[in-house]
């Protein structure tokens, strides 16, 4: 099979068989053999009652129901692990996401020998200020802890060649970040293509404020986990020994001024820098257990990639 399109969905039901048609001409088009998996999040509209007439009329359409809303990572991931194609396209249910890039996309994968090729949307038909603006500092934010040089990281337009979906794990909120994902898990030939963005036709965004909190999070953890994902010792370990090499240095120097510089003195138990040194040791000791513990769980965890819980499925 040439290619698998992957496409999250909750509650986009009057956009779902435009894009089905749109997308069924492309692939007809250009002789594509291929299989449309839409995943449903969850939806509560009629989403998935026209998913099934879709399935009827056309036996590539594929679909997956969740039970309830697990997430964007989560059906992503859903996606990934029953994906067939050589290539691997994701993209939004909402129309915002044109068809007519997917045969360059897949060009790009199979002629140009590229691993990932993330969409640019360059110029964009959203809000600024509620989009725009945190979407470019997000980016930036990315391309400054990651090293990749991309302009578009959330882009839902993406290629993927198949051996990537099958060895990333998408979970969480990380489908914002999946091309450091694809980097952590080796594969270099990384790139971009400025696609078309189209304005929302039908609906409404399903992302409020809390996206711009949870992005920040989201890069954060990611970061943690390029750095110190297989070896959280080597953080928690050397912050522990820093803190606890500090707080020696002042039982020392408390020692020395009480035994030989000022024996009348004030109590030890009296100084403010007794309490420094105690509370410096304490944190040093807590981290470098928690350092520790890292360590062993890395050594003994499960695999909990499968949060989601499935409702039903269509030709699969």
């Amino acid at each position: 099979m040439n290619i698998s399109v992957v496409i999250p969905l909750l509650n986009e039901e009057e956009s779902l068989n435009e894009l089905h048609d749109w997308i069924a001409n492309v692939m007809q088009s250009n002789r594509f053999s291929y299989e449309l998996l839409f995943i449903d999040d969850g939806s509560t509209d009629n989403s998935w009652a026209t998913i099934e007439k879709l399935s009827e009329k056309n036996d590539a359409v594929k679909g997956i129901r969740f039970f309830k809303n697990f997430g964007k990572s989560q059906a992503l991931h859903a996606g990934f692990e029953i994906a067939q194609g050589n290539v691997v396209i994701t993209m939004d249910a909402d129309l915002q996401d044109n068809p007519e890039e997917i045969p360059e996309l897949y060009q790009l994968i199979t002629n140009d020998k590229h691993d990932l090729i993330s969409g640019w949307k360059k110029k964009r038909y959203d809000s600024v200020l509620f989009k725009n603006l945190p979407s470019k500092l997000f980016n930036w934010a990315a391309r400054k802890t990651s090293g990749l040089k991309l302009h578009d990281f959330n882009c839902g337009l993406k290629a993927y060649r198949n051996e990537v979906v099958k060895n990333i794990d998408v979970s969480g909120e990380m489908h914002r970040y999946i091309p450091v994902l694809a980097k952590n898990a080796g594969f270099s030939k990384i790139d971009e293509k400025v696609v078309q963005h189209q304005a929302r036709k039908y609906g409404k965004t399903k992302f409020g404020m809390e996206r711009f909190i949870n992005g920040f999070l989201d890069l954060i953890t990611i970061w943690f986990i390029s750095k110190f994902g297989r070896r959280p010792m080597h953080l928690f370990g050397a912050l522990g020994v820093l803190m606890s090499f500090i707080g020696f240095l002042f039982a020392i120097y408390l020692g020395i001024d009480k035994l030989f510089l000022n024996p009348s003195g004030r109590l030890i138990t009296q100084r403010p820098q007794f309490y420094i040194s105690l509370t410096t040791m304490i944190i040093g000791a807590q981290l470098f257990i928690a350092g520790f513990l890292g360590e062993m769980i890395l050594r003994s965890k499960r695999n909990d990639r499968k949060s989601y819980k499935i409702s039903e499925k269509i030709n699969l």
